[in-house]
């Protein structure tokens, strides 16, 4: 091949390279309500006013959980399998990108041969032993005529996006798990606080009992009541203190600890409910890291349709070679000694059985798979922020109630034991009003831990401090 004849090959190559045999990618329709249906405890967003970025348990203002949630970072097993995928889908995104260079290589061989006496078409002069030297460079280079490899190396770069959106959607599953196993575990701590002042309210009312029964001003029956609600209020503070080392267990392993070596204090201070900031359901879709992973896999899968197609067309590939080859080493490096080759490869499949047509038909269910689950995971992210504020809002009128029936309940108790001291109602009566004063106020306690759990599942299902331009800078 001429020079000239090279060189207007390789100029309608390049020209060629930019063809692209992918579809124009556009993200799949997703229904988008307006508003949320909901009004609750929470503040409509402003452009400046979001959760805090990467730190939004600090919400709650609980040192103990801030700690807590620095330690899931460093040393959660789950986040770190997570971070090796996303260190692994980089890679291979390098990989895939390293095919738009060229691939040079080198090497050098010495070898001795022995040619057979009956070789076709041997020389009568040439010998039967002689020696090779051989020293030189390689090059290659695809050209990407169809987009093949530029859309490999989109694909490569999606799927490593995908990836980080991966990576960030288990560290804020994580934080969120954690931080509801906190406020489990600190309602459970005022549960056991108002089960331990029950107790000892329960220990005086049967002392009581006792006394007036051995005055013979009530019967032995008023004892055995007073020992049996004491007896259930202890058996209650035993459930709940096992169901704290369950949750305290549940945190120790988040927080890559032994469960053996692991303790929390216990604390009974109130976590107050924060105002979460709550954007419209359009912003939902920048600020959640699983939706953004769901959209980069649509266009994973769009580009690998262009792969797919570019295989029907020739391949073309430069390929270029030069060194030097002698019988003997001394002199090797010497011009007569120089060899090179230099010319195009072009190749294209002629008969594959249907391989090819096939293969595009996979890439387009892939496609459509990957659009049906990202509408999926978004769907079921309006649902989990409609859920939450549903159940915040509700909650919320259920913890006035309930405050004013706990109330009730504990005033009635006060009004029976006074009673009861005077002899005008039997201590049936007392235990029924225990019974139910015990009842109302756990139940009260029980709402505000959901409330707080409830809180985190929101700020969860809003994207906690993430949104999509970290996914960009990746």
């Amino acid at each position: 091949m001429k020079k000239r004849d090279f060189a207007t090959a390789l100029v309608v190559a390049v020209a060629l390279s930019g063809c692209s045999l992918a579809p124009a990618y556009k993200a799949p329709v997703t229904p988008t309500a307006q508003t949320y249906q909901n009004v609750g405890p929470w503040v409509t967003a402003q452009p400046s006013d979001q959760l805090p970025r990467g730190q939004w348990w600090q919400l709650y203002g609980d040192s103990e959980l801030n700690q807590l949630q620095a330690q899931l970072l460093v040393n959660n097993a789950t986040l770190a399998a997570a971070l090796a995928h996303y260190t692994q889908a980089q890679a291979f995104s390098a990989e895939a990108r390293s095919e738009l260079f060229p691939q040079i290589g080198a090497g050098a061989d010495g070898m001795r041969q022995r040619q057979s006496n009956t070789q076709p078409l041997r020389s009568a002069t040439a010998p039967n032993v002689y020696n090779s030297y051989g020293v030189g460079v390689q090059a290659s280079y695809e050209v990407d005529l169809w987009g093949r490899v530029r859309n490999t190396v989109e694909a490569g770069r999606d799927d490593a996006l995908a990836a980080s959106g991966d990576l960030a959607s288990a560290q804020l599953s994580l934080q969120a798990q954690l931080a509801d196993c906190y406020m489990q575990l600190r309602g459970l701590d005022q549960q056991i606080a108002l089960l331990q002042e029950t107790i000892q309210a329960y220990e005086k009312a049967l002392k009581l009992t006792q006394t007036l029964h051995a005055g013979g001003i009530v019967s032995g029956l008023d004892v055995s009541r007073a020992q049996t609600q004491l007896s259930d209020a202890r058996s209650q503070w035993s459930q709940s203190v096992a169901q704290r080392t369950l949750m305290q267990d549940a945190i120790a392993v988040l927080v890559g600890e032994n469960a053996s070596n692991f303790s929390l204090p216990s604390q009974t201070a109130a976590i107050a409910l924060p105002v979460v900031p709550v954007g419209t359901p359009s912003t939902l879709l920048q600020r959640r890291p699983d939706v953004a992973a769901a959209e980069r896999r649509v266009a994973a899968a769009n580009a690998r349709i262009g792969i797919a197609r570019a295989a029907w067309f020739p391949s073309l590939t430069l390929n270029a070679q030069g060194g030097f080859e002698s019988s003997a080493w001394s002199g090797l490096l010497t011009a007569p000694n120089h060899v090179w080759t230099l010319g195009p490869t072009l190749a294209v499949d002629l008969f594959d059985g249907g391989y090819r047509k096939a293969t595009i038909e996979a890439a387009k269910a892939k496609t459509d798979e990957a659009g049906a689950n990202y509408r999926g995971v978004v769907l079921d992210a309006f649902r989990q922020v409609q859920d939450n504020l549903a159940l915040l809002d509700n909650l919320g009128t259920a913890s006035t109630n309930q405050k004013d029936a706990s109330d009730a309940a504990q005033h009635a108790l006060d009004l029976s034991m006074t009673q009861y001291k005077h002899g005008a109602v039997s201590y049936l009566d007392v235990v029924q009003a225990q019974t139910v004063a015990l009842q109302e106020k756990r139940g009260l306690l029980d709402i505000d831990t959901q409330r707080l759990r409830a809180s985190v599942q929101l700020i969860r299902a809003l994207g906690g401090g993430w949104s999509a331009d970290q996914l960009a800078r990746k």
